[in-house]
């Protein structure tokens, strides 16, 4: 878990492992559309805090947005005290618009598997546990659908981890964006502990495995 204390654009880190304190709010999460922008594709992953997820994703050619949000659950429980849970059926996820002429489907998931997390570890990711941080491709399509699967089976025919990939394949159902203060958290803040920690060494891993993709 992410612990910190926000308040007035200043994180005052507690311990290295943490929990959010964040504003409460009771209001229903609006979802954010789901139509991309003219001659971009958007795909919807989760895979850990998505801090490091969309400081990843944002690092690439082709990415012009990267949202930090919730999917899988209800837009009564899309707030960032509630997911924290673990029963809200949310997970942590990060909405990608890209422009499929400059990067794949396939060059993103090369990216969200072999450097974004871990696909083997279930209901957990790092330091973090709970199905809130569970791996889930969001697929909206035929289209993602397939290309998700034929990935996996290609990564499980090659023997590609030494465990078993535990990633979900689902359908998207809705994106809510989480709080401002959750959105290009490890840009706003680099020398966060837990981003120090458990964030740089992946943008690290970006730029030496897939230095073709970065920006």
């Amino acid at each position: 878990m992410k612990n910190y204390v926000y308040g007035s654009a200043v994180l005052v880190a507690l311990i290295a492992t943490a929990i959010h304190f964040g504003t409460a709010s009771g209001a229903t999460a609006a979802p954010s559309s789901t139509t991309a922008p003219k001659g971009s594709q958007q795909l919807v992953l989760a895979g850990g805090c998505f801090w490091g997820m969309e400081a990843v994703f944002e690092q690439l050619k082709g990415v012009s947005s990267v949202v930090a949000g919730y999917s899988g659950g209800s837009a009564d429980t899309a707030h960032y005290e509630m997911v924290s849970t673990g029963e809200t059926g949310h997970a942590e996820s990060v909405r990608i618009t890209f422009d499929p002429s400059q990067i794949s489907l396939d060059q993103l998931y090369d990216v969200f598997f072999h450097v974004a997390h871990d696909p083997t570890e279930l209901d957990r990711q790092g330091p973090d546990e709970g199905s809130q941080y569970r791996s889930v491709i969001f697929y909206a399509g035929a289209a993602q659908k397939s290309a998700a699967e034929a990935y996996v089976k290609h990564l499980e025919a090659a023997k590609a981890f030494g465990s078993p990939i535990v990633t979900q394949i689902v359908p998207l159902r809705a994106f809510y964006p989480a709080e401002d203060y959750h959105q290009h958290f490890v840009q706003n803040h680099p020398d966060y502990p837990y981003v120090v920690f458990n964030d740089l060494p992946k943008l690290k891993h970006l730029r030496q495995q897939y230095p073709q993709l970065v920006k």
